[in-house]
């Protein structure tokens, strides 16, 4: 049996946290090692976690670190990634749970598919609704990356009917429950001059994000290196998703969606998108999708000026960050593995 290393990440997550670790610990796959990192919760989170460990008498290791400070979504799982062990590894969501069978599920589809390039599984991800209970709402069967750029969840927000029932080959993997082969990410990590969290050697999600799109980077990353990800229908997981991200397309509802979400996240996540296309976008590509890609940057920079001047600090940043997103692309170009035909395919 392989080890899988499921590796929570925790911040203020005392609503969600009794059902996640729960849905954990009653894994029917017990080869697991379990990595809990807590990011400095202000809340009560901490305590419930260990009373929890205390009385759960779990059938697999569980290690708890506690960190000193916020280090992000992309740091924190770095430095599980980089203390785990496992032949796969699990990034988990606090605000998500498992069904019984999720990593028993994933392991076997990895081996059964006989494809030494699968670096991913997606699984089909519902949602949970304000009582945190299961529903037949999709929150996610992949992302998806349209030709202006635009990232969604396929499949988001529709009634669970079947008609995502094939195991299918997708872009990339959602950043709520994502298994993922330690040999891919291995092979896509950035060198130690990049990695800035507790105990990181590597980077695998880009730590400069801190959170949002960090998970779209990485499976875009996969993509250029030639790594496979599928999505497997009956791998499932349920997720309180927050508000936005939904998968309009049309800009009078993409408007409403992102007046839902808070200004941090309009921030971080108008500013991780253009880092994250400066250090993948393929040339020939971008010439390609420019007329939608330059309708879309003119858009967002419009409306950013004219409605959320809140955002405007994103200047400064990408000025901060650019030439580190420009290095970070030159590793990336010298390693990718395949061409603009081929990434063409993902672009809808």
């Amino acid at each position: 049996m392989s080890l899988v290393s499921i590796n929570l990440l925790t911040y203020n997550g005392s609503r969600f946290i009794e059902k996640c670790l729960a849905s954990v610990f009653g894994q029917s796959y017990l080869k697991i090692e379990f990595l809990i990192i807590d990011n400095r919760s202000q809340d009560n989170t901490v305590v419930i976690i260990q009373e929890i460990i205390s009385r759960a008498n779990p059938k697999f290791p569980v290690r708890f670190i506690q960190n000193d400070k916020n280090t992000g979504f992309a740091a924190g799982h770095n430095q599980g990634i980089s203390q785990s062990k496992g032949e796969f590894v699990l990034c988990l969501n606090q605000d998500a749970i498992l069904a019984p069978d999720f990593v028993e599920k994933a392991v076997k589809l990895f081996s059964e598919k006989k494809d030494e390039k699968i670096a991913a599984i997606q699984p089909k991800i519902l949602r949970l609704n304000e009582k945190l209970e299961p529903t037949e709402i999709i929150d996610t069967t992949g992302l998806v990356v349209l030709k202006n750029r635009r990232i969604i969840g396929h499949g988001q927000g529709q009634i669970d009917k079947g008609q995502y029932a094939i195991m299918d080959e997708i872009f990339g993997v959602d950043g709520a429950a994502p298994i993922f082969k330690r040999e891919a990410l291995e092979d896509v990590k950035l060198p130690f001059d990049f990695a800035q969290g507790i105990n990181s050697v590597y980077e695998y999600f880009d730590e400069d994000f801190f959170l949002y799109k960090e998970d779209v980077d990485l499976a875009w990353r996969l993509r250029l290196y030639g790594w496979k990800t599928f999505f497997a229908p009956d791998v499932k997981a349920w997720h309180a998703r927050g508000a936005g991200d939904s998968a309009a397309i049309n800009y009078i509802s993409i408007i409403k969606e992102r007046r839902k979400i808070s200004n941090f996240a309009k921030y971080l996540s108008f500013r991780n998108q253009r880092l994250m296309q400066i250090k993948n976008e393929l040339p020939s590509l971008f010439l390609k999708h420019s007329p939608r890609l330059f309708f879309k940057e003119i858009g967002a920079w419009v409306y950013v000026i004219l409605f959320e001047h809140f955002t405007l600090k994103v200047i400064g940043d990408l000025i901060k960050f650019t030439p580190k997103a420009f290095r970070k692309r030159k590793i990336i170009m010298q390693e990718k593995k395949v061409d603009a035909k081929e990434m063409g395919r993902w672009f809808v």
